[in-house]
């Protein structure tokens, strides 16, 4: 291990001259490249410098153990001696975990596209409701939501919605909603008070840059057509929707939320990055990577991975088993328990995974 982290504090250093470099400053990928390195690995780096650190005062201490002292200050070394052992131990800890390989992706903008599935009606306004959860939980961490498209229904829920939250981080806490969202509860149109059990699927694409995966015109059919709102009424005359489809994947996307046409090709194209990009990642990830389905940080999104009980005010996480009797704070966007628990599990299984090769 401490091998490996001297390699690690080594390319920092390089890092650091590199980026000094005039060459790399006016080499504007390069320069994109290699301060995201850094910037991944700094924190590493910053650990295992307050570890050796920490080691260096230890063995001062415990040698001043072997000195003639006096009680009092032979205590008060000892004491010493025992904090730093801790703040070691803990460090060592830390230091396993950082040097687990990172998801690329965690830093990244996250494009979600949720739809109502299997209840209808019902269904679709649980779409809107996990919406109103993820915009809010976007809100309290200081992130941006950016609406994309969005298909309404009369009763205020959505056929689908898609939209992007824009945050430092994003991808990383929000990457394990992957999967089909299960609710149960008395719908406000149920007069019999039966409870009924409805479904949404989400899917979490971690945004893709240009730089890191590029789609050619060439590869790209353009349409457009006429916006129109709930129920197919005609809402814009002018042809702003675009429709954009990858030919090598058969990937479409189809866009009318602003009246802009050239707004919608943007978001399209936003959206259209991300999910080429996630398809080949899936495809290149499953050669190698027979784990992906039981991982918790991938999701197989044909899985159900929560259920939403709101009669019992219960939300339980079937992949991790945590059950928590606080659906009224989670609904409005207080993930924090469900998504700490997802990352530390996360962690582990991957602490567990690095052990074993």
């Amino acid at each position: 291990m401490f091998d490996r982290l001297q390699s690690v504090e080594d390319r920092y250093e390089r890092l650091n001259e590199l980026l000094s470099d005039p060459e790399i400053i006016n080499d504007t990928k390069k320069l994109r490249e290699f301060s995201k390195e850094q910037a991944d690995i700094q924190e590493t780096v910053q650990t295992y410098r307050q570890y050796k650190e920490a080691k260096e005062q230890f063995q001062d201490a415990r040698a001043m153990l072997d000195e003639k002292l006096d009680a009092e200050m032979r205590e008060m070394v000892k004491e010493e001696v025992h904090e730093l052992e801790v703040q070691i131990a803990d460090l060592e800890e830390k230091m396993k975990i950082l040097l687990v390989p990172k998801d690329p992706n965690d830093d990244k903008n996250v494009i979600f596209e949720i739809r109502g599935a299997a209840g209808g009606d019902e269904a679709a306004l649980f779409a809107g409701s996990l919406y109103r959860m993820y915009s809010r939980y976007a809100e309290a961490q200081g992130w941006k939501t950016d609406l994309i498209d969005a298909s309404p229904t009369g009763l205020g829920g959505y056929k689908e919605i898609s939209f992007m939250i824009n945050g430092s981080g994003a991808y990383s806490k929000l990457k394990f909603e992957n999967g089909a969202h299960r609710v149960q509860r008395v719908p406000e149109t149920e007069s019999g008070g039966r409870i009924h059990t409805s479904t949404a699927t989400v899917v979490c694409l971690p945004e893709a840059e240009e730089f890191e995966y590029e789609i050619h015109d060439k590869d790209i059919r353009f349409d457009t057509f006429a916006s129109s709102g709930a129920g197919g009424q005609s809402v814009n005359t002018t042809m702003s929707a675009v429709r954009l489809t990858h030919i090598p994947t058969g990937i479409m996307v189809s866009i009318q939320d602003e009246k802009s046409q050239h707004k919608n090709r943007d978001k399209a194209m936003k959206v259209l990055r991300a999910r080429v990009y996630d398809k080949f990642q899936q495809e290149a990830q499953a050669e190698y990577d027979q784990v992906r389905k039981s991982a918790v940080g991938t999701g197989d999104r044909s899985e159900r991975i929560r259920t939403y009980n709101f009669p019992q005010n219960r939300v339980t996480d079937h992949r991790i088993g945590l059950t928590i009797q606080k659906l009224d704070q989670i609904i409005e966007g207080k993930l924090d328990e469900i998504i700490d628990a997802l990352v530390m599990d996360d962690q582990a299984r991957r602490l567990e995974e690095a052990s074993n090769e």
